[in-house]
Order: C-alpha cells, then sequence, then structure tokens
C-alpha cells in the first residue's frame, strides 16, 4: 500500500497550510499529491505553483473535468506539467455531475461514458504523437465539422516526455469503474470502503477484459482511493471532523434525482441514513445534517481516532484492490501517518 496527499477543493480562497504540507508529503516520502476541481479553483494551477517545490513526489489532478477544457487541451497542460515537473505528472479526469457541467459549463451531461471515452482517447492520440490527430466522434471532431473549412490535423509541436503519461479516471458508478479499467491507467475512487470490495473488483474485472493490449497490464493499474484521517484519542471528536463532508456531499453535491456520491454511499448500506442527512441538507440545516452522519459511516470511509485504532483499520485496506490511499487532511495528519508507517 502505497499513501498519497489530496488537498482537496478551495473553499472561498486558498486551503490554510496546503504549501506545508505539500512539502511535507514530499519530505515524508508520500508518493503523491493531488488537486481538485469543482466550480471555483482549477486543479492545474495549483498543482504547478505548489508542485515546483517539491522534488519526487507524483503530481496528479483528482479531478480535471473534461467539460472545462477540451481533450487536446488537457493533453497540453499534460505534457507541459510532465516536462516541468521531470516526469511526475498524472492526469486525473473525470465526467463531474449535471449539475456542474450543465450550470457552470454550459455543456451538455448526457452519456458520459461515451464522452469520457472519446475524450481519453484524443487526449491518448496527443501525447502519443504518432501522427496528426483526427478525431470523427459523437462528442469530438477534429477537425471541426463545417466552419470555414479550413482546419487541418495536427500534431503537437512538443515532444511529450512520455508517450504514455498515466491518465486516471474518477468513477463511482459499476460501469464508470469498468471503463476505467477498460481505457485508462488508474481509478480515482471517493468513499470506497473495504466492505465493497468485492462489488468494484468484479467491475474492475469487467474492464479489464476488454482492455487494449497496447495498454500496460492490469496488474500496473492503479486505485488511489481518497480518504480522510483524523487522528485523535477520542473517535466521535474526529468522527465530527468528517461528518460535514459527508454531508455536503450526500446532501449538497448533485441533484436529488443524480447524486452518484450518495449513491455510492448508500452501496455501502445507508440508504435511509442518506435520506436523513440529504433532507435536513435541503431544508438549510447543515449542521443537523452533519450530526446525522453515524460514526459507523465515517469509519466505514475514512480513518479516525487513536493511532492504534487506525493503524488496525489499515489492516482492512490492505487486502482491497486500492493501491494507494489518498490522505485528506493537514500536515499534522500526514505526519501522523507517517508516524504509524515507521
Amino acid at each position: 500500500m502505497r499513501f498519497g496527499y489530496h488537498v482537496g477543493y478551495w473553499a472561498a480562497g486558498p486551503p490554510p497550510g496546503a504549501l506545508e504540507a505539500v512539502v511535507a508529503a514530499d519530505r515524508l516520502g508520500f508518493d503523491s499529491v493531488w488537486t481538485a476541481e469543482a466550480y471555483g479553483s482549477d486543479a492545474l494551477t495549483p498543482l504547478a505553483w505548489w508542485g515546483s517545490r517539491t522534488e519526487r513526489i507524483r503530481l496528479g489532478t483528482a479531478i480535471a473535468q473534461i467539460s472545462a477544457r477540451t481533450p487536446t487541451a488537457a493533453a497540453m497542460a499534460a505534457l507541459t506539467l510532465d516536462h516541468l515537473s521531470g516526469g511526475r505528472f498524472v492526469l486525473g479526469l473525470g465526467a463531474s455531475g449535471p449539475q456542474v457541467v450543465e450550470g457552470w459549463y454550459g455543456a451538455p451531461y448526457p452519456r458520459p461514458l461515451a464522452r469520457t471515452r472519446e475524450y481519453v482517447g484524443v487526449v491518448r492520440q496527443v501525447l502519443r504523437r504518432e501522427e496528426p490527430v483526427v478525431a470523427d466522434g459523437e462528442f469530438y471532431q477534429l477537425p471541426h465539422r463545417g466552419g470555414t473549412g479550413l482546419g487541418r490535423p495536427l500534431r503537437s509541436t512538443v515532444h511529450p516526455l512520455r508517450a504514455h503519461l498515466p491518465v486516471h479516471l474518477a468513477a463511482e458508478g459499476p460501469k464508470n469503474v469498468a471503463l476505467a479499467a477498460e481505457v485508462a491507467d488508474g481509478w480515482l475512487p471517493l468513499f470506497y470502503a473495504p466492505s465493497v470490495d468485492a462489488f468494484y473488483r468484479e467491475a474492475l474485472a469487467e474492464g479489464f477484459a476488454r482492455r487494449s493490449p497496447d495498454l500496460p497490464a492490469p496488474d500496473a493499474f492503479e486505485v488511489s482511493a481518497t480518504v480522510p484521517v483524523v487522528v485523535d484519542d477520542d473517535v466521535e471528536r474526529a468522527a465530527d471532523v468528517v461528518r460535514p463532508f459527508v454531508a455536503l456531499y450526500v446532501g449538497g453535491m448533485g441533484a436529488s434525482s443524480a447524486n452518484f456520491h450518495r449513491d455510492m454511499v448508500e452501496r455501502l448500506g445507508y440508504v435511509r441514513e442518506c435520506e436523513t442527512v440529504a433532507s435536513l441538507f435541503a431544508e438549510g440545516r447543515r449542521a443537523e445534517a452533519a450530526a446525522a452522519v453515524p460514526t459507523a459511516l465515517v469509519q466505514d470511509i475514512a480513518l479516525v481516532g487513536p493511532p492504534a485504532a487506525i493503524r488496525d483499520r489499515l489492516a482492512a485496506w490492505d487486502d482491497t484492490v486500492v493501491t494507494s490511499i489518498l490522505v485528506q487532511g493537514d500536515a499534522a495528519a500526514l505526519r501522523a501517518v507517517a508516524d504509524l508507517l515507521s
């Protein structure tokens, strides 16, 4: 099991202590650091800014939204950051949800799996740089159909540092997870728990069965799960730090009819609890919504409590498909995890 650091989303501004935590993760020997974007800060700029202060840690986006930029623009950013970091960049992509895609980017959301498949295909073409990029898909056409008629296939002027730069996909439903196993180098799950490992193993196996022989073998596939970590002798006090995060995703990150985060939590067996949390959140009673998140749920998807309890809980993750735990917390949490592993 490897460990990384997930900086998370910005709130009203840059997260306090983020640079300190990123530098600490690098010095403590963590494998990777990841940034996110929703509809405020972007994922690429902070990663470049903070990543410039690191030396060896891998730098990933978890996630860069595919509706935020064209596939060629994403590939340009990827090959640029890969050069600047000396081959340490990981392009994490995700479809996001209809509220953000249609409400923020003004783009259509239907058929996100087919759109993602085409998107990754174009990114791969750019990074391989074997020939000018062409695409005649339903969602992406290069050159553009119509217009002036003057567009022509182009090849990146920059030679990528790595022709096979790793592409990871964020996914929550079984079909999305299978797609990640089919076309990507890794999967970025949220609200993963060891108790549902068999369910996701099956989804991954379905995708691996369709995987192209041109891609690295399935045994090189990475699963990097974001896991909140709070070290505290009082389990309830530690769980209180995580409850608002869960309540936000269950009740506020998605429409009531299409919340993939809530679906993943319900898959853990907390259907009635999610109904309560979502109802309270929708009424604006956010503190009550957070309080309604069960401690057992927090313990399923997070590592909270005294060091000994966290160490014991880590053993359950060793037997899962997860290859990296992305610690969500501050520099103190990173140092605590490093101490646990020493």
